[in-house]
């Protein structure tokens, strides 16, 4: 008779990557953004739905939409990776150059889907640290390379969840370093003074991954994607599954990039919120960070965070609790919203803070 075999030994104490989902009128815990689409784009992408032939697999490649992007960072197509968010951008990349036998470095804390995905593909995980304002230190990340010989080493910029960009001095020096493949995960690139793409010019083994989910605001639609060496693009498109793109989703990342200038104009409107929130939580008692992102990272000084948390939520507004993950005692972190709900939340907070 069959029966449900045990769970992989490396598994079994894995809990699955998920962001609490709790009723509140303000929700500013996911850092998505607080501005849906262009209403056009929504128009152009309803009229164009209507001509797809959903009874055909969509197209495999992606091809117009891996052109477009790659005209929009001055690249190949062939330079580009597309995938169903870039959470799977980095599942196909640790797919093919991760597994059994190899090591993923991290630098923690850092984004928990880097160390997530590297174990569910059967690659060792390596940790190195950070300094007490969350930079890398290069002379640290030098020997912790030297010493794991890692396939792979992630480097996150902005650095989610504590809003810094690295260094381009740092992304150097971890390039020259690292014997494997550097993925620089730029999530929240567009909200950063420079980018790792700039970089890329003589080195094959540097990856840079960016998502539609953020300053697109297309975080339903699901799309990220990949500037790499060919070679890189091709070994991800040997592990990805078939058909993985939707040709919804295709369509609907080649018709936001008619909207460059809306977009840009978001992150700036955002950039903008970031500094006046940044702002008033320097009168509050409240040890913050500086941010390159659409986030904050934030620690209560004189209150327990888990208390703030819940006062905050008592009160309809939703932040991400970090006080209890490794190298964030007493962080908490907030998305950057709209500014009435960037009110909202300053006043909820002041309040839970007396």
């Amino acid at each position: 008779m069959s029966s449900i075999p045990p769970i992989r030994p490396d598994l079994s104490l894995t809990e699955g990557y998920h962001s609490p989902q709790v009723a509140a009128d303000v929700r500013l815990n996911t850092n998505e953004s607080p501005f849906p689409p262009p209403a056009k784009w929504s128009e152009d992408l309803l009229a164009a739905l209507a001509d797809v032939s959903f009874e055909r697999y969509p197209d495999r490649p992606a091809t117009e939409l891996r052109a477009a992007i790659a005209a929009l960072h001055g690249v190949t197509p062939e330079e580009i990776f597309c995938a169903n968010g870039s959470n799977e951008v980095l599942q196909s990349l640790l797919l093919a150059f991760g597994g059994p036998g190899r090591r993923a470095a991290v630098f923690e804390p850092t984004y928990a889907l880097h160390s997530h995905i590297s174990r569910v593909t059967g690659t060792e995980v390596v940790e190195g640290g950070r300094t007490e304002d969350f930079r890398i230190d290069p002379a640290d990340a030098r020997a912790l390379l030297g010493r794991s010989q890692p396939a792979v080493t992630f480097l996150c910029s902005p650095n989610n969840p504590t809003g810094r960009a690295e260094p381009k001095e740092t992304v150097l020096a971890v390039l020259d370093a690292a014997p494997g493949l550097v993925i620089v995960d730029e999530a929240y690139g567009q909200f950063s003074s420079w980018t790792a793409l700039d970089l890329r010019a003589g080195r094959p083994g540097l990856v840079v991954t960016r998502t539609f989910s953020k300053t697109w605001a297309m975080a339903g639609a699901r799309l990220g994607y990949a500037v790499a060496d060919p070679a890189v693009v091709q070994a991800c498109e040997a592990v990805v599954l078939p058909y993985h793109l939707s040709a919804q989703t295709q369509l609907a990342g080649l018709l936001a990039l008619r909207y460059t200038e809306e977009m840009e104009a978001r992150v700036a409107c955002i950039a903008e919120e970031r500094g006046r929130v940044a702002a008033a939580l320097g009168d509050l008692s409240v040890e913050t960070w500086p941010s390159d992102a659409n986030f904050i990272l934030f620690r209560p000084l004189r209150i327990d965070a888990d208390e703030v948390w819940e006062g905050l939520l008592a009160r309809s507004v939703l932040i991400r609790n970090c006080a209890s993950w490794d190298g964030l005692s007493g962080c908490l972190r907030v998305t950057i919203g709209r500014a009435d709900e960037n009110d909202r939340f300053l006043t909820a907070l002041e309040e839970c803070l007396r």
